[in-house]
């Protein structure tokens, strides 16, 4: 600072941005300690770093930066520890004319402006920009130089020639595996995935290609399609990274993966399998930020919320929770034990695999390579004394026969099973042998479940009703609304949809229901009964979410002709 410069709060009174009194006060403060004035007036709340930042720009006449579409220079940026940039809140802009241009947001940080002109080689200007202009500008930088597209095109004809034929050594495999640029580009494809809410990745081999595919909101969408070269060494690097052995590629082969990205622990489920040109690596993503949800987030309706509450608090019996896989059952279990775990129980799983660890309960991981089925697990369970019960699945005679008793024996089991909706449920355990009256008494309560789509709050627009798709979904025209809600698409969104919510249709067991199943009834029997007794359906609780805007008629649509039998 020289004598020709105003001073900083000269500058802030002709802006009329303070009064004379806030200058005065902060003067007396800043006394005190080391502060800065103007770090002193945005601490009081008088100021903003925005303004701040535009007034130290005119005090010592550089220019004011605009990074708000901004990116830094990739080269630059290549050459650049990112902790330094972060820690020094500095972004490298480019080169212009022979000088580097850096954006800063503190001009007196010379030291930085020294060290960034020894390590790119080039004679410094700065301009300014406050810290979170230049922390927003650096991450969308770097967001930019790892995105998937980038790390391909990045890649040289070099790099590609890294891979080889199938065949090649395993010890050729294993070093191209650890060749930078595969990393890069697997990391990437990772990191990508996890941005865009994917819960599974799919590395598909075909003949003259490679193809990547993410499953976002239960719908798969190709996102890059990659040289047959790379084949070999991205397979083999996710190998390393999931412990598996990369020299058997006959086959199948199952891992896991636990990284950090994007600040979150994310947790992968990685299975090989061989196919006619290579194999096919699927990675489920395991986010514990998306499936630890309280059940009060999920999407049930108020009655089935406040019926599902009085079923968990029972003191014993079945709960069963069904849907295809993909439907949100663990999320909902997992939902329903941290509401009801206590100091005063004790909550044991048996799951297939453990998804996520819970705070407060013991789970149990199936491990049938040594014997440890769930039915196995399960009877030396019932001698840890439990209360409560989970069960990941219930997939046979035996297994069913252990969840029956340990209910009949005053302990609360909850579990799943795959079946279309509530009523199948029953007659699933039916056929599975066990007596009518034994599924009479204990089962307390079948919750059906899908996954829709929600319609993007950012491009929602309504459209007129179409009645001839109600009429293809059997509901009735009398008391449809003139319009409902559809997502259009935008740069938020998925294709007009963002984020998935639950329909459900939750079967409380009653005196006429256990009476009926005494009967040895069908599913529609039994459908009918509940339906009578108050029963919201999957169709019906769909329904309710597209006339509130939840979801679209098109989505449900899409699930209701592949697994909803929809009411008339």
């Amino acid at each position: 600072m020289t004598g020709k410069h105003k001073l900083l709060g000269e500058i802030l009174l002709n802006r009329a941005a303070i009064t004379g009194e806030q200058l005065e006060s902060a003067l007396r403060d800043k006394d005190h300690g080391r502060e800065r004035l103007g770090e002193c007036l945005v601490r009081m709340g008088v100021l903003s770093w925005d303004l701040l930042t535009d007034c130290l720009a005119e005090q010592i006449g550089v220019p004011r930066a605009d990074l708000s579409e901004r990116l830094a220079d990739p080269a630059l940026l290549s050459r650049c520890p990112k902790d330094f940039l972060e820690k020094q809140v500095v972004v490298p802009l480019g080169i212009e004319e022979g000088e580097l241009w850096i954006a800063i947001s503190d001009p007196l940080d010379v030291h930085t402006v020294d060290d960034l002109q020894m390590l790119l080689q080039h004679p410094a200007r700065i301009c300014l920009a406050s810290e979170e202009e230049i922390r927003d500008c650096l991450h969308r930088s770097y967001e930019q130089e790892d995105s998937l597209d980038r790390v391909v095109s990045d890649m040289s004809e070099s790099d590609l020639e890294l891979v080889v034929e199938v065949e090649e050594e395993v010890s050729n495999l294993q070093e191209m595996a650890n060749e930078a640029p595969i990393i890069r580009l697997v990391n990437a494809i990772i990191a990508q995935a996890v941005k865009e809410r994917a819960t599974d990745i799919h590395i598909e081999s075909y003949e003259r290609e490679v193809l990547v595919r993410y499953r976002v909101d239960g719908l798969l969408y190709d996102v890059n399609r990659l040289p047959k070269r790379l084949q070999a060494p991205i397979i083999s690097r996710v190998k390393i990274m999931s412990d598996l052995n990369i020299a058997e590629r006959r086959l199948p082969q199952d891992g896991g993966i636990k990284l950090r990205a994007s600040d979150r622990e994310i947790d992968m489920r990685v299975s090989t399998v061989p196919t006619m040109f290579g194999e096919s690596v699927v990675m489920r993503i395991l986010d514990r930020c998306l499936i630890m949800l309280s059940l009060e987030e999920i999407g049930f309706p108020k009655r089935v919320y406040q019926q599902w509450l009085d079923l968990i608090t029972m003191p014993h019996g079945i709960i069963l929770v069904t849907g295809p896989t993909g439907s949100g059952k663990t999320t909902t279990l997992y939902g329903s034990l941290n509401k009801i775990k206590s100091e005063e129980q004790k909550i044991i799983t048996v799951e297939d695999p453990i998804e996520y660890q819970l705070d407060g309960i013991n789970q149990i991981q199936v491990n049938p390579k040594i014997g440890l089925t769930f039915s196995n697990a399960l009877r030396s369970l019932l001698r840890q004394d439990p209360d409560i019960m989970m069960v990941g699945e219930i997939r046979d005679r035996e297994t069913a026969d252990i969840a029956v008793q340990s209910a009949l024996t005053g302990h609360l089991v909850l579990s799943t099973l795959h079946t279309n909706d509530a009523p199948g449920a029953v007659t699933r355990l039916l056929d599975m042998n066990i007596e009518n009256f034994l599924v009479a008494s204990s089962v307390i309560g079948v919750m059906a479940q899908r996954l829709v789509r929600k319609i993007c709050v950012q491009c929602k627009t309504s459209m007129d009703t179409p009645i001839e798709t109600l009429a293809t979904l059997g509901i009735a025209t009398a008391d449809a609304p003139k319009s409902v809600f559809q997502g259009v698409g935008c740069d938020e969104c998925n294709h007009g949809y963002f984020g998935r919510t639950g329909i459900y249709e939750l079967l409380v067991m009653n005196e006429q229901l256990r009476n009926l199943i005494l009967e040895n009834p069908s599913a529609d029997v039994i459908r009918r009964a509940a339906v009578d007794s108050g029963m919201l359906t999957l169709a019906m609780d769909g329904w309710l979410k597209v006339k509130n805007g939840v979801t679209s008629l098109e989505e449900l649509l899409r699930i209701a002709r592949s697994t909803i039998a929809m009411e008339e």
